[in-house]
């Protein structure tokens, strides 16, 4: 598959569920609605639209959420899908998760050909996480993380750099997944829905957290690219990765390999842009598929060769309505 800029389209990104068990400040309100259950599609329909993508040539599928583990039978979903790494048309199967159910999952995802996991996780400061995520235990995810490294997963972290909050820890997480042999990725604070508040006053430009780092770290620039938005950096002293995703301050569009399915069949061509496509009814329209492919198609001339993020002073609330949990992470 290729867009109307001659990209080509390797990676979908799966929410299986709007749901999520914590309610992080910057991500969603705490009173938030959750979609009612019956406007999800089945694990039947995900997994025929899912096949129907790697069939076109996805090769990397990630499953997010809000909280991917949360949703009942996703431990089924995962072990059927997966029979895609057997036949080798899928490259990879990955999970973003919050960390607070892989405890229970870890050797399970590890049984089902999933290789290597991203965990969010914004601070190790048991007053700050619960501050941050308003309702998690920071020792449930320590004890997921423990799990994953013993059931033999990679890890990557992902941490969003937040003003006032965790922009003096940051030094202190690059040192802790250090010793844990965990690579980092920082991400700066992305305006999607409504969270009832501003978010410039924790707005953190990352390339001046990169420079903070490097009076502690050796940060060489990397050649390592996945299609994704992020910058990667070696860290001399510990031997890891250092990740940079930056959709305010710099833009990383061009190489853009990938599309976002949501829980409901809506097909987004970009986190930072409305334009989607419904393959919910066009799966359900037609048996042979046919519809699903054509709003596929339609979905390719669809995406934009860029995202439009802006946040300042004034202008900290939502560039776009829907929230991440409903995009999917």
């Amino acid at each position: 598959m290729q867009d109307s800029f001659d990209r080509s389209i390797t990676y979908l990104r799966v929410s299986v569920t709007d749901r999520c068990d914590f309610r992080c400040f910057y991500c969603m309100p705490e009173n938030i609605e959750f979609l009612p259950r019956t406007d999800l599609l089945s694990f039947e329909e995900l997994d025929q639209v899912c096949t129907r993508f790697v069939e076109r040539g996805v090769t990397k599928l990630r499953l997010t959420g809000g909280e991917p583990l949360v949703r009942r039978g996703i431990l089924d979903f995962i072990k059927r899908f997966s029979r895609h790494l057997g036949t080798g048309a899928l490259k990879e199967l990955t999970l973003t998760t919050n960390g607070s159910q892989l405890a229970k999952y870890a050797f399970d995802l590890k049984a089902c050909g999933i290789n290597r996991i991203n965990v969010s996780l914004d601070t190790l400061d048991p007053i700050k996480f619960a501050e941050i995520t308003r309702r998690g235990r920071i020792n449930d995810v320590l004890a997921g993380l423990d799990a994953a490294q013993e059931a033999g997963l990679k890890v990557k972290i992902n941490t969003v750099a937040l003003k006032g909050l965790n922009e003096l820890e940051l030094s202190a997480m690059v040192k802790w997944c250090g010793e844990r042999g965990f690579d980092l990725t920082l991400i700066e604070t992305m305006p999607l829905g409504d969270i009832g508040g501003d978010r410039t006053d924790h707005y953190l430009n990352l390339d001046t957290v990169r420079t903070q780092l490097e009076r502690d770290w050796t940060l060489t620039p990397s050649t390592h690219r996945t299609g994704g938005p992020a910058r990667y950096y070696e860290i001399g002293e510990t031997g890891q990765r250092l990740g940079l995703i930056t959709p305010l301050s710099e833009h990383f569009c061009d190489t853009c390999n990938r599309m976002r399915l949501t829980c409901t069949g809506t097909l987004y061509m970009c986190l930072g842009q409305d334009r989607s496509v419904n393959l919910r009814d066009a799966l359900r329209a037609d048996a042979r598929l046919t519809k699903l492919n054509a709003a596929m198609d339609h979905a390719l001339t669809l995406k934009p060769k860029g995202h439009e993020f802006v946040i300042a002073p004034g202008r900290g609330g939502p560039a776009l309505k829907r929230h991440m949990s409903v995009t999917g992470g």
